[in-house]
């Protein structure tokens, strides 16, 4: 067992629960997060030569509390622990703890752990990197390259995060059924922020962001566990797994960016789509619509089309009238539109959107969008004015590349 990869997945999938029950105990997510690191270099000194335990995740508990605790002796000037030899020996209390193990409880302690990372006190920046940093595990050098910022930037966005948790004074208590059901919403925003903080990227930025995406989908997974019968968790899920689906095929070989209509769909991720396929049919069984069934069902629709011209615009635009009164807001108003062109035309699509211009002046896609309209509609020179606008607000090089090209193909075409 020399090759030591494999501890680090397996503590990735144990970090979860245990960094939770540590979190219960300790009441401190600094003592949590550094007892568990220091459980994880134990296991990289223990389990290549001993072989991992029968359940690591209760191994993992058991050294992270006894180092957390000796830490706090130590720091409080108290008589230390046994060497280090004798409370890493879980021989005989091992089996004891695999045989107290409640998974209910492990799942109280992971309901109260995304709970707190998306505690309504902490702006949604903080919940995203609070979460990637304490439940996933990544490394402040990872969260700080997805997000562009300076390594000294993200730690001090995390260390505020745990200051304004530790100052809001958060109950340890198990969630009540009432709260776990208010506060799961809270959790799936979250989750889909940190996705699409991944998801919105450019084809340099997709090695440091990439990772966001895979954190995402597998934060979802791990609460469609906890909650196997919510047909939104099960959606929420679904539609990151439609969206992610397409990642290979959103660029061409020069960064630029490749529109839905024009990808290459034998570069799709056919594993993905099957399960996001099968996580949406099981949702929509439950009979109880929600937004994120919504959105998965347009993405399904999409995924189910083998070409670009046998999409189903006329069930993707009824699908976003029914988001649009579950959910109004312009922006998707503005992606009705676009399954209204396909459908029904540009100028219908076009009548649409010009109510948006106020509350949508300053959103890029929505100056595209109305550009890619009116150079359907041989307005070229209007065309040319939403076009230059979108310019100017492009969130990257690769949406600001891409709509310099269709300039580029407006000006030929006169």
């Amino acid at each position: 067992m020399s090759d030591t990869g494999w501890i680090g997945n397996v503590v990735t999938a144990a970090r979860p629960k245990a960094v939770a029950a540590l979190l219960r105990y300790f009441r401190n997510l600094d003592i949590a997060e550094e007892a568990f690191q220091e459980a994880s270099l134990r296991a990289l000194k223990s389990w290549p030569k001993n072989g991992p335990p029968r359940d690591t995740a209760a191994w993992l508990i058991m050294v992270a509390k006894n180092a957390g605790i000796d830490s706090m002796r130590r720091t409080s000037r108290h008589d230390p622990l046994p060497p280090e030899a004798n409370i890493s020996d879980l021989s005989d209390i091992e089996t004891v703890t695999v045989e107290q193990i409640d998974e209910a409880a492990y799942s109280d302690d992971i309901l109260r752990l995304l709970f707190i990372c998306c505690h309504p006190d902490l702006p949604a920046t903080q919940q995203i990197a609070l979460a990637l940093r304490i439940v996933s595990g990544l490394s402040v050098k990872q969260i700080a390259r997805a997000f562009l910022v300076t390594e000294a930037a993200m730690e001090q966005r995390i260390t505020r995060a745990k200051a304004r948790v530790a100052n809001a004074d958060v109950p340890f208590e198990t969630p009540s059924a009432i709260e776990r059901s208010d506060r799961v919403a809270a959790v799936a925003a979250m989750l889909y922020l940190v996705f699409n903080e991944g998801y919105t990227t450019s084809v340099a930025e997709q090695g440091a962001k990439a990772v966001l995406c895979e954190e995402a989908i597998r934060l979802s997974r791990l609460l469609l566990g906890i909650y196997p019968t919510e047909p939104e968790v099960m959606a929420l899920t679904a539609l990151m797994l439609l969206q992610h689906a397409r990642s290979d095929a959103r660029f061409d070989a020069d960064g630029m960016v490749i529109l839905l209509d024009a990808q290459d769909r034998s570069r799709w991720n056919r594993n993905k789509i099957a399960e996001g396929l099968a996580l949406i049919d099981k949702a929509i069984r439950h009979r109880r619509p929600g937004p994120y069934q919504i959105q998965a069902a347009i993405a399904a629709l999409h995924a189910r089309a083998a070409r670009a011209e046998e999409t189903d615009w006329q069930q993707i635009e009824l699908l976003y009238g029914t988001l649009e009164r579950l959910q109004p807001s312009p922006v998707i108003t503005l992606n009705r539109a676009v399954a209204v062109s396909k459908a029904r035309g540009a100028e219908a699509a076009l009548a649409m959107i010009e109510p948006l211009a106020d509350k949508l002046g300053s959103y890029f896609y929505f100056h595209g969008a109305r550009g890619a309209f009116l150079t359907e509609l041989g307005r070229a020179q209007d065309a040319r004015i939403a076009f230059d606008r979108a310019v100017a607000l492009a969130n990257t090089p690769a949406e600001a590349a891409h709509i310099r090209m269709q300039i580029d193909q407006l000006t030929n075409s006169n």
